[in-house]
């Protein structure tokens, strides 16, 4: 045993706050001055899709059929009080979003504990997290309890009368031996932590269960597993269920007495609520059975079942649920939902879900209960002869495009789900719906790799898969067409394949030639007939070690490509230079060729310092210079998350470490790094739960602090034509930050005049979801309301708009419509419409405006026409003026006539309205 206390670990929490503020002011003080863009101002907003992803852990409230708490898999928690007809996330301004463990108190509901970490072991993109949360009011607020290295929690356990009292089942990292994994326990609430059970550095918890009925006697399950960039080993002579019997002193290995021989893998285990003498040990194992019982309290244990079904995948399910009612009724989540009536022996498959992980019984009404899985949840209150369908916007997206269209489509791939693409800008008659409106799906791929619009014809989408898929989707036809370069079996080591590739394998598409398309497996292949032949461009571009090339999975193997090493995961095709091509590998390779592939050159050793195995998550070659390129590299599967980023400006002759400036910790690994093709030097760099831009080319960098959840960040992309920053997650979807022209004017200029106003960027003139964007700064508050004004081209006054005046960065947003008429009203009250003077809404005014309900459109003034505007900020008497262009949109098919006689009658309208 050994005692954690967590006033050290909060000092060493202090320490790493000291570090990050450290870091906070490399990138704030020593930064040119002038405002910051991560205040209010700039605000991501949520594009879809509304429809998510995996739920990893469920509590309910025992006795309280309408709350819930919900811990998405990458997207934080989640609440509900209604019985899941509303959701709303609790967990967002805490930095992990992976929820491995969520336990309500027993005693005292309004304590909510959460352990951050998915505690599976399936793939590269998987999540950990810092430690164990507390809530003492239902969710509304949290505090950090430590335990912030152990990396992924997969159970608590709290005192059915005692909420201060609760156990943590900590897998660890798994990505290498530590310490501080097994079973831990306080007593006051997270204050003090003690780890009370302790296998070996390489073996973490993966199931613990308590005796309702007698809180003193425990069962766990221990788990051996290793994750690396080319394997997942499950199973060894760590892995073993233990006893206790003390409240979780003293623990008793269980061995013999009828249980498998080692290696075992996974284990999760169960205790019958209604027959404390009951266990279950649900076990993976080569060939030796699935499930074991005790009816003695463990002293002898029978195998009862040897369905595969039960352990299948064990590193991604393996979950056991006993009935609150009755001991004979077993469940089992694994890729089926499995039910057993008489205590383990026979399952019966039962429609309650698919790829399935975790189950919640209520423990006063067993006819309710919840189980999660990879699309979102199901909540039965009439054991399970119906459903309530949830479903949250959870999305985990691997990366995401765009295309030219006015407005622009965004295109990705969503874990366990289709690819598909949908409107930067909501249609406007759906506008607001909970639905996703406009969103197209199945377009070929799958949930794995890329999908990327032709840039000359977003009609015709390209996509890879894993399997060693990859597609061409044609809209006119709706009907996606095989035209993979080769036949991929799965469930193969990757040493059986003559071309292995990855579970997200890599795509391009040359900005030189639209028909001209790159793939990766450990070779790059190249196309240029729409995929109907393809040639090999490169040569192995991996480290070739036939040592990291075996069979994952352990003890069962488990092939799919998601821990193939050696493979190639970027390809950069430059937009500067015609034949120059990056490629990186996940074995920490970098290459490039200056000739479309005939000739290729290694210049990883000219990185410095550089440790093996990194993972080249993605190359940006400069959109300005052919020489220069961007490297982003993650080392998190080999035990190591700081972050990395190096740039290079003579084709990798040298290369400099531009990420110094963010912050280390758990998650700072880096998943992409961007340039924005309309300002040079103008970086973003997505990591393992937050956004960081650079103005500087790298020299410092500031996190974009507001609207964006904590989620991984896995891909970005600015569109060149609207000077949006487009961002994919992995855990909550797609999102734009809309108008980054102030960004660009910065990084082109430093600004600290005490009133700047930014120059707005060329406007669509979309409506009613469109309008023109006005950004200023103010290094103090102003003293009085500033003002904003839009002129024609005459210099007429055609709108005034109330602006803030809050020191730092603001924003307004004008619609395009003129000032609206002035509307008739009464100072007296309608002798045939008197209930006018009662509403609400007039109660305080001494005036009552006539409107009639079915001409609302009289309350607004035109809409402008296409053209050019001046827009004029002036603040506490100082007046700064800038040019404002507004561009028709290229759907409206009327002429520029037509909108011009439009105009003037609208206008008349309005004027005829004031006058009346």
């Amino acid at each position: 045993m050994r005692a954690i206390s967590v006033c050290r670990l909060a000092i060493k929490t202090s320490l790493l706050l000291v570090a990050l503020a450290s870091c906070a002011v490399l990138a704030y003080g020593q930064r040119p001055p002038g405002p910051r863009a991560d205040e209010e101002t700039f605000r991501f907003r949520f594009v879809g899709p509304r429809a998510g992803n995996r739920v990893a852990s469920i509590a309910g409230v025992p006795g309280d059929p309408s709350t819930y708490y919900a811990g998405a898999a990458s997207g934080g928690v989640w609440k509900t009080t209604d019985g899941g007809n509303r959701w709303e996330p609790i967990f967002d301004k805490e930095p992990a979003a992976a929820i491995g463990a969520i336990a309500v108190a027993p005693s005292d509901p309004s304590v909510i504990w959460v352990g951050t970490g998915e505690a599976w072991a399936i793939r590269d993109s998987d999540v950990m997290g810092n430690g164990v949360y507390v809530s003492t009011d239902s969710g509304k607020s949290w505090t950090w309890a430590g335990l912030e290295d152990t990396g992924r929690i997969g159970r608590i356990v709290v005192h059915p009368r005692n909420p201060d009292v609760a156990f943590v089942c900590a897998l660890g990292r798994a990505t290498g031996p530590q310490q501080e994994r097994g079973v831990y326990r306080t007593t006051d609430r997270g204050q003090h932590w003690e780890r009370v059970l302790f296998a070996d550095a390489n073996t973490g918890c993966s199931g613990l269960a308590m005796d309702p009925h007698n809180p003193r006697i425990l069962l766990a399950g221990m788990w051996q597993v290793e994750m690396h960039t080319y394997g997942e080993m499950s199973g060894g002579p760590g892995s073993a269920a233990y006893t206790s019997k003390d409240g979780g002193t003293k623990w008793a290995k269980l061995e013999g007495h009828g249980l498998p021989k080692p290696p075992l893998g996974k284990i999760d285990v169960a205790i019958a609520p209604t027959n404390s003498d009951r266990y279950f040990a649900l076990i993976q194992t080569k060939d030796q059975g699935a499930l074991w019982r005790s009816d003695n309290a463990g002293d002898a244990w029978q195998a009862v079942n040897y369905q595969r079904q039960l352990i299948g995948r064990a590193g991604y399910y393996i979950r056991i649920a006993v009935s609150t009612g009755n001991d004979n009724e077993v469940y089992v989540a694994n890729s089926s939902f499995l039910e057993s009536l008489d205590g383990g022996e026979t399952f019966k498959e039962v429609p309650w879900g698919g790829d399935n992980h975790d189950i919640w019984i209520d423990p006063q009404n067993p006819d309710r209960f919840v189980i999660t899985d990879d699309g979102g949840l199901n909540i039965t209150t009439v054991h399970g002869r119906g459903f309530h369908r949830i479903q949250l916007p959870i999305g985990q997206m691997y990366h995401v495009a765009v295309d030219n269209q006015v407005p622009y489509y965004v295109y990705t791939n969503m874990q366990d789900g289709p690819n598909m693409r949908g409107p930067s800008i909501a249609p406007p008659l759906e506008y607001g719906r909970v639905v996703d409106t406009g969103w197209e799906r199945r377009m070929g791929g799958c949930e794995s790799g890329f999908t990327l619009p032709d840039p000359t014809d977003p009609n015709v989408v390209w996509a890879s898969c894993y399997g060693n898929e990859v597609t061409r989707w044609e809209a006119k036809i709706k009907r996606a067409r095989s035209v993979s370069p080769w036949v991929h079996s799965l469930d193969s080591p990757p040493s059986d394949l003559k071309y292995r590739c990855h579970w997200t394998p890599p795509l391009a598409i040359d900005p030189f030639d639209h028909s001209t398309v790159y793939y990766g497996c450990q070779v790059i292949f190249k196309t240029s007939n729409a995929g109907q032949s393809w040639s090999v461009i490169s040569p192995d571009l991996s480290t070739q070690d036939p040592k990291y090339l075996g069979s994952s999975g352990g003890i069962v193997g488990d092939n799919l490509g998601q821990f193939y090493g050696e493979v190639v995961f970027a390809i950069a095709p430059s937009e500067v230079e015609q034949g120059l091509i990056w490629a990186g590998t996940n074995d920490g390779l970098i290459w490039y060729t200056k000739d479309g592939g005939r000739n290729w050159t290694n210049v990883t050793k000219n990185i410095k310092d550089l440790p093996p195995w990194g993972t080249v998550t993605r190359i940006e070659p400069s959109h300005f210079d052919p020489g220069a390129a961007y490297l982003s590299i993650d080392y998190h599967l080999m035990d190591n998350r700081d972050p990395y980023i190096f740039k290079t400006t003579d084709f990798g002759k040298t290369w400099t470490k531009i990420s110094e400036g963010l912050p280390k910790h758990q998650l700072s690994y880096v998943r992409t790094i961007a340039e924005d093709p309309n300002q040079k030097g103008l970086l973003f760099a997505g990591t393992g739960n937050g956004l960081f831009y650079s103005l500087d080319d790298g020299a410092h960098w500031t996190v974009f602090a507001v609207g964006l959840p904590h989620a991984p960040v896995t891909w970005d992309v600015v569109q060149k034509q609207f000077h949006d920053l487009v961002v994919s997650t992995y855990g909550r979807g797609i999102y734009i930050l809309d108008d980054i022209t102030p960004l660009e004017q910065m990084a082109k200029k430093t600004t600290d005049e005490p009133v700047h106003l930014f120059a707005p960027r060329d406007t669509f003139r979309l409506f009613p979801n469109g309008g023109a964007v006005i950004t200023y700064s103010l290094k103090a508050a102003a003293k009085a309301p500033p003002k904003i004004e839009i002129l024609d081209a005459s210099g007429a006054i055609i709108r005034k708009l109330d602006a803030p005046g809050r020191a730092g960065m603001n924003r307004v947003e004008w619609n395009f419509l003129y000032e609206p008429p002035k509307l008739v009203a009464l100072r007296t009250t309608p002798p045939e419409n008197p209930h006018i003077w009662e509403e609400r809404r007039f109660r305080s005014s001494d005036a009552r405006q006539v409107l009639h309900w079915g001409i609302r459109e009289a309350e607004v003034g035109p809409m402008a026409l296409p053209g050019k505007y001046t827009v004029r900020l002036t603040v506490d008497g100082q007046s700064l003026t800038e040019p404002l262009a507004i561009v028709k949109d290229p759907n409206v098919h009327a002429s520029d006539d037509g909108l011009a006689a439009a105009f003037k009658l609208q206008l008349r309208i309005r004027d005829d309205i004031t006058k009346a």
